[in-house]
């Protein structure tokens, strides 16, 4: 989508209230420095911001949220601008809100293994301060080196160990979050429960619609005595495909357990030389982590797991530095892509283990149709796909035909009992597809939780929940009968 507005002037009014709240360097004006946040890391959405303004206190916050509110001028917070569905697009009329000051680990116990956080904290740099304490923050996303924690709370994200050590609202014990009239409320607790509501889960995931994250505990795990990876290599994708579910059948729980096709694979190892089995159509990687005795155990049945479930070879890392290889080529996947084709569209849908050999031949037929390549990448243990679709924006039609293909392969994950969106959120880029993915009632509830946080609406409006009015015109567009239920075919 290229954009279709130009940026409002700012009040001047507005803006002589926030040179009181913020210092000059503080606020961005000038197009030339706005352009910088016109969109996240889905460049198809831009839109240029009314302004930019990056505050570093949690009371310069409030103060912008009250005056925004006052003033009816809606709000969209940013972290490091590397989410993926446009959730952090500015609007127009709007202010980009910018958490990026907002930097500091504020404490760290090493006794109650948790942390507490500014929003605007990258994720690896938690892991970095609780390394000498031997504790580390497990969602470990691909982009941890540059995503900021409060974006990872907005989108719920993964990463490569999800598996085992869940998504961010596993890994989360609490929020402080501010309401667009500049309410704070504390969510969740440092202690082991919490009465009432869990607000907190109901926060995480929201796409920054019900308030902005302004401070977070998060846990802090041991790190384990041993963790082993077995790279394993495949003539057939189904096969690698079937092998995930076996190994959960078998009541191994890896640590991590992806999996990437042939042309990822070779991508990977011609850009960062990690000895990747080129030959192979698909690979898997599973991790193991915990005791030695356990973690050597269990690899023995890996092994042989894999071996039984038709793997051509089987290599277990000989150290951490090997082991680390591994993990860096499968984290170097979308660079990789950058690397062979001017343009990748990155998608995020996420099916049943056992549908996910189903999705990859239907993926592979939308692909022969849509004449495009796409390459396979995924969070395999809990069915999280990865596809991206390589095109180049420069031909005439390519980019409407990746967003068409795009839609379809989401449409696929939702026939087979799965969603649109496994951690990067539904922002702009899956708004179309929520409208399969839920019915009218269901869409409804989830306005009226929004308008409870945010009663005019001012909080990243227009992402992740389309009105049913929306929904029905883009039924009515895609052959779908009025009225009818999306779910009735399951």
């Amino acid at each position: 989508m290229t954009r279709t507005k130009h940026a409002q002037t700012c009040d001047p009014v507005l803006l002589s209230v926030l040179q009181k709240i913020l210092p000059d360097d503080a606020i961005v004006t000038t197009e030339e420095e706005r352009r910088v946040y016109e969109c996240d890391g889905l460049p198809m959405f831009r839109q240029l911001p009314m302004l930019v303004v990056l505050p570093d206190t949690t009371g310069q916050v409030r103060e912008i949220l009250q005056l925004c509110h006052a003033h009816k001028v809606p709000v969209v917070a940013r972290g490091a601008g590397t989410g993926l569905s446009a959730g952090a697009t500015p609007l127009a009329d709007g202010i980009v809100l910018s958490l990026a000051r907002l930097n500091a680990i504020l404490d760290l116990d090493p006794q109650a293994c948790t942390a507490r956080v500014q929003p605007g904290v990258r994720n690896l740099a938690i892991s970095e301060a609780a390394d000498p304490h031997g504790l580390y923050y497990a969602p470990d996303p691909s982009s941890q080196i540059a995503c900021t924690i409060g974006g990872n709370v907005a989108e719920n994200s993964g990463g490569v160990h999800c598996l085992k050590y869940g998504l961010t609202v596993h890994n989360i014990l609490e929020i402080h979050l501010l309401l667009m009239d500049g309410t704070l409320l504390i969510l969740g607790s440092s202690a082991l429960d919490q009465a009432g509501y869990d607000l907190m889960a109901l926060t995480i995931g929201s796409e920054g619609l019900l308030g902005v994250v302004v401070e977070v505990v998060v846990k802090l795990l041991p790190k384990p005595v041993l963790a082993k990876v077995a790279m394993a290599a495949f003539d057939d994708v189904s096969k690698a495909a079937n092998a995930v579910g076996e190994i959960i059948a078998a009541g191994l729980i890896p640590a991590g357990l992806e999996m990437m096709d042939g042309p990822s694979i070779r991508a990977v190892e011609d850009y960062v030389r990690v000895g990747y089995p080129v030959e192979a159509a698909a690979m898997l990687l599973c991790e193991m982590d915990g005791n030695q005795v356990e973690v050597e155990s269990q690899m023995v049945r890996i092994e042989d797991l894999l071996k039984g479930c038709g793997a051509t070879s089987v290599k277990i890392a000989a150290d951490e530095a090997e082991r680390a290889k591994f993990w860096l080529g499968r984290k170097s996947a979308f660079p990789a892509a950058g690397r062979i084709s001017p343009d990748y569209y990155c998608m995020d849908g996420t099916v049943p283990r056992r549908k996910l050999a189903q999705v990859l031949e239907g993926t592979a037929q939308l692909a022969e149709e849509f004449q495009l390549t796409v390459t396979n990448i995924f969070h395999a243990g809990d069915g999280n796909l990865h596809p991206l679709i390589l095109f180049d924006a420069n031909k005439p039609g390519e980019l409407k035909r990746a967003e068409d293909l795009g839609a379809q392969i989401l449409l696929l994950c939702i026939e087979v009992g799965g969603t649109i969106t496994g951690e990067h959120g539904v922002g702009l880029e899956k708004i179309q597809q929520m409208c399969v993915q839920f019915n009218t009632e269901e869409l409804e509830q989830m306005h009226r939780v929004k308008e409870a946080f945010d009663p005019l609406q001012l909080l990243n409006p227009g992402k992740a929940v389309p009105r049913p009015r929306h929904c029905a015109e883009y039924r009515l567009a895609s052959g779908m009968k009025s009225g009818e239920d999306p779910h009735a075919k399951d």
